[in-house]
């Protein structure tokens, strides 16, 4: 953490030192802490076990004359639906409990947080009223009223269906006649993407074959088979797509890349990438699903570890430096570039990112699509950035030698530099920018952090159950012998809450600090290997002591561990 002055203390604060419950040295920590984590002063407090949040919500109440409200005795069915965004209601931990007139009141656990009051106000024009409530009820209560709102679409009729708010998806008056404005064909496009969304599918697929047509979805990174619409239907829902993406729907021989915005309601909007392909039996379309929710997740909510979220904020909030984040494609390196330039993201900064393509817009941000085609790579981009008096840089990926020498420069020269690349750990990281040709002694000097990482996915909460697995395998597994008495690991079951016992994912790090031992090894020119067991001996665990972990705590069961860390 930075050894910037204190942050001033807020109402809170001072009567929780004067009524005895907290030192006012740890209060001060708690709230410099919390600030620089851009989380409520509350939810720190709770989440490290400082103050009972019984206490804190008592203390609260008292000090601001506001109701104090116990979640659990309220049906969260009676809660009003869509008028505050999913992105709000996580970002400010505010709960919409019930509307009086043009009133609406709203639980929260931290009733200084002005911000959330205003914000929400503005979003839906009500005028906004706080009731106390704890906070580790809170979280609960906002997780299962987000799972309820999960389903929002399931009451869908087919008026809906035949008129979605798609930006982009009006044909032209020539083409108001073409095959692909049939009716059934636009309601069974629109319950697709609805379906999709409501799943949380991050892909479809919509492939044409011989004998045959079939429409998956990529859920919790897996390919599952949703729809088998008749084969001669292929051209017709090909065509639907290319009119909604605003693409030349009588070109057919060619690759063709679009993007259809799909509004769902005042305050919340869709974004597909769509990409078609010609194949022997017609084109195959892919929509890559962008939800702007997913970049505003937090970094509590991506599953770090407290020792690497405390490192991968050290990282950010030095002045220059280079984070890289690395993974296959689909590890979910986006998001947590995306998580780190929102926190970030301040007015007195300016952060620029150059990416191909640009999935998620970030408000405040300069983001720049590169065009290879044209000869604007990330090259070009980055040495433009630095014309332009920049703070931090993102280059969505470092694929060559002169994109790595600018970058590096970058970070040697007063910037944050933010990047990824595609290998399999952190150490290896270091070895690929030395076999692009970049001096290690830079990049010794430069790279700050490394994260290497995965996606696994989530055990469902309603269904999963202790797994029998002899002590032979947990030991070959590499578990430690001292812990085979106590150790609880989970299987997935299955049920009707969630996809063969998993719901969601959740992501697996390996996050190494470049430290004096790790620098030296890389100017000596070690492989990945020298540099991995240093990293243990640092005490950075990688993918797979990280993945155990999960699997200790319930998230994950050792089988998805297997899969995402060794590919078995």
């Amino acid at each position: 953490m930075s050894n910037e002055k204190n942050i001033s203390l807020s109402g809170l604060a001072k009567r929780l030192i004067s009524d005895g419950n907290i030192e006012e040295a740890d209060i001060q920590e708690a709230t410099n802490a919390a600030h620089s984590q851009k989380i409520p002063l509350v939810t720190y407090l709770v989440q490290n076990n400082q103050i009972n949040s019984t206490l804190l919500a008592q203390t609260a109440a008292d000090e601001f004359g506001t109701p104090i409200v116990d979640l659990s005795a309220l049906d969260s069915e009676t809660f009003p639906k869509e008028l505050i965004s999913e992105s709000l209601i996580r970002k400010h931990r505010a709960l919409p409990l019930f509307k009086r007139g043009n009133r609406l009141f709203i639980a929260v656990s931290d009733p200084t947080n002005l911000q959330a009051i205003d914000e929400i106000k503005f979003n839906t024009g009500l005028t906004t009223e706080t009731i106390v409530t704890e906070e580790d009820a809170l979280q609960r209560a906002i997780e299962a009223f987000l799972d309820q709102q999960d389903t929002t679409f399931d009451d869908m009729g087919d008026a809906d269906l035949d008129d979605l708010d798609i930006e982009g998806g009006t044909p032209k008056e020539e083409e108001k006649d073409n095959e692909a404005d049939d009716a059934p064909i636009v309601r069974f496009v629109n319950k697709i993407l609805l379906d999709a969304i409501k799943s949380g599918a991050s892909d479809i697929h919509f492939e044409p074959y011989e004998k045959a047509y079939r429409v998956r979805f990529r859920t919790d990174g897996i390919l599952r088979e949703t729809a088998r619409p008749p084969v001669n239907l292929a051209a017709k829902l090909a065509a639907r797509l290319k009119v909604m993406a605003r693409l030349d729907i009588s070109e057919r021989r060619i690759p063709q890349d679009g993007r259809i915005k799909l509004k769902l309601s005042k305050t919340r909007a869709i974004d597909f990438r769509v990409n078609t392909l010609p194949t022997l039996f017609g084109e195959k379309v892919v929509l890559r699903i962008l939800d702007p929710d997913s970049a505003k997740l937090g970094i509590d909510a991506l599953g770090y570890e407290d020792v690497q979220k405390q490192l991968f904020l050290d990282a950010l909030d030095q002045p220059q430096g280079m984070i890289l984040v690395t993974g296959p494609t689909g590890s979910g390196k986006t998001v947590s570039l995306y998580t780190g330039l929102n926190i970030l993201n301040t007015p007195e900064r300016n952060i620029s990112t150059a990416e191909d393509p640009v999935e998620i817009n970030l408000e405040g941000i300069n983001q720049v699509n590169v065009n290879p085609k044209v000869g604007f790579d990330f090259g070009l981009a980055l040495r433009s950035f630095l014309r332009q008096d920049p703070d931090i840089v993102m280059v969505g990926e470092i694929r060559d030698l002169e994109t790595g020498e600018i970058a590096i420069k970058a970070a040697q020269t007063g910037h944050l530099v933010l990047s990824t690349l595609h290998t399999n750990s952190a150490p290896e990281t270091l070895t690929r920018l030395r076999n692009m040709g970049v001096p290690s002694f830079n990049i010794a000097t430069s790279v700050s952090l490394i994260i290497a990482q995965r996606l696994a996915r989530r055990l469902c909460k309603h269904c999963k159950t202790i797994a029998d697995i002899p002590n032979e395998s947990l030991l070959a597994e590499g578990f430690a012998e001292d812990e085979l008495d106590s150790l609880s690991l989970y299987k997935a079951v299955g049920c009707e809450k969630c996809s063969s016992g998993y719901k969601g994912r959740v992501g697996i790090y390996e996050v190494m600090k470049i430290t004096d031992k790790i620098a030296r090894i890389i100017m000596e020119e070690g492989n990945a290997i020298h540099i991995a067991d240093a990293a243990r001996e640092e005490g950075f665990n990688d993918l797979r002591a990280s993945g155990l972990e999960k699997a200790r705590q319930g998230v994950t069961s050792l089988e998805e561990v297997n899969r995402v860390t060794t590919g078995h």
